[in-house]
């Protein structure tokens, strides 16, 4: 049987961001293993994600976690050497809102700018002006941040940081977890689909989209689940200069990237899917998609769809924001999933919490209390409204 202080379940950003951020910020001297089923990460929803980054959030703490998400951005080349490149883009978000949607809106806009996102506020001339292939007659505001906003490799940001959890001491194994064991009120050990067996002294729960599966494991009701989302590829011929990440009133957003677009709309309203279906919903380009684009930008009126994919959303459906901490009464059992579409850009600031939280006993880089368990139990669901 192996031993280790602390095994994280699930190796892709979420759990490599905790292995990094405990062994080489916190200088954790204990043994961290890191289980991934899939090292390749061909099917995880870290690299099948469209990798943005956005301070447009209508809860403070998940504002504060892009903060430090950026500041993260700017450390890449002290942290992991002269070559360390992302690809980050920083091409801004613009959402938009029609008369029914403008009280959120305004809520949102407010707690960003409270929360000290440079975020604006723009009337339908001023974005006519900006974005002139834009149609906005039937839009009554949009909020837009230019700054620290953007996209980036998804890939090359998993790779960075897993690599940098593993030379800080951090052992990644291939394998899956199958069973846990638990004494009393703590989990002791993980049983693995190799036969292997680890007992640790505590464990965090990052496996994304299979996070509610896992937590069954303990007869833990975890409000996870996967749920599909698909990624256009378009080629459009029509110039748009200039465009940012554009979140329309429908739910579909666009982005450039490179020579194309990227596009799509969250799963809010859609059922659980299986983990391992990764088979595009083809049929949402022309039912859902290109008509949402085309009343947006009338330039998208003769586009091409040449390439999609599907991934999962680790989907939260209390109310569409983390897990974060330790179970009330399991106690040295840790939560860090659930983030329903925004994690990749949250983990590094996850990441050093839950560490701190196992090393300390206590936050103190972030209070995010209010994402712990006991919201469940205690029926105050904390509710994101900016899921795009």
């Amino acid at each position: 049987m192996k031993q280790a202080d602390l095994v994280i379940i699930g190796g892709a950003i979420m759990g490599a961001s905790v292995a990094y951020f405990l062994k080489k910020d916190l200088g954790f001297e204990g043994s961290v293993i890191v289980v991934e089923k899939d090292p390749t990460y061909a099917n995880s929803s870290t690299t099948l994600s469209a990798a943005s980054i956005r301070q447009q959030f209508s809860t403070p703490e998940n504002i504060a976690l892009s903060k430090f998400g950026l500041k993260f951005f700017d450390e890449l080349k002290d942290r992991f050497g002269p070559e360390a490149d992302i690809a980050y883009h920083e091409g801004g978000y613009l959402l938009l809102a029609s008369e029914e949607g403008l009280p959120i809106l305004e809520n949102n806009h407010r707690i960003q700018v409270e929360n000290g996102a440079p975020i604006e506020w723009m009337t339908p001339g001023q974005m006519a002006d900006k974005f002139p292939w834009l149609n906005v007659d039937d839009l009554a505001a949009g909020t837009y941040g230019a700054k620290g906003e953007g996209w980036f490799d998804a890939h090359m940001f998993l790779d960075l940081v897993r690599k940098g959890a593993i030379a800080a001491g951090a052992e990644f194994i291939k394998d899956e977890v199958v069973a846990m064991e638990k004494s009393g009120d703590k989990v002791t050990a993980v049983k693995l689909k190799s036969g292997e067996t680890i007992a640790f002294g505590a464990a965090v729960n990052c496996a994304g989209a299979a996070a509610g599966h896992v937590s069954s494991m303990l007869d833990i009701a975890l409000p996870v689940e996967p749920r599909k989302r698909t990624v256009f590829v378009i080629d459009n011929k029509k110039p748009h200069p200039n465009m940012p990440l554009i979140a329309d009133t429908s739910g579909v957003y666009i982005r450039p990237e490179g020579e194309f677009y990227i596009s799509g709309l969250p799963p809010i309203d859609d059922p659980a899917a299986d983990i391992d279906d990764h088979d595009p919903h083809y049929d949402l380009f022309e039912d859902v998609v290109w008509p949402a684009l085309y009343n947006r930008m009338p330039g998208f009126d003769a586009i091409k769809m040449v390439n999609a994919w599907a991934g999962h959303y680790e989907y939260c459906t209390l109310d569409q924001n983390a897990f974060i901490g330790a179970h009330p009464e399991l106690t040295n059992f840790y939560f860090n999933a659930g983030y329903s579409g925004h994690g990749l850009q949250h983990a590094p600031a996850a990441g050093l919490a839950i560490g701190e939280l196992f090393l300390y006993g206590e936050y103190r880089t972030f209070d995010l209390a209010i994402f712990g368990y006991e919201r469940i139990a205690n029926n105050k669901p904390v509710r994101e409204f900016n899921i795009i």
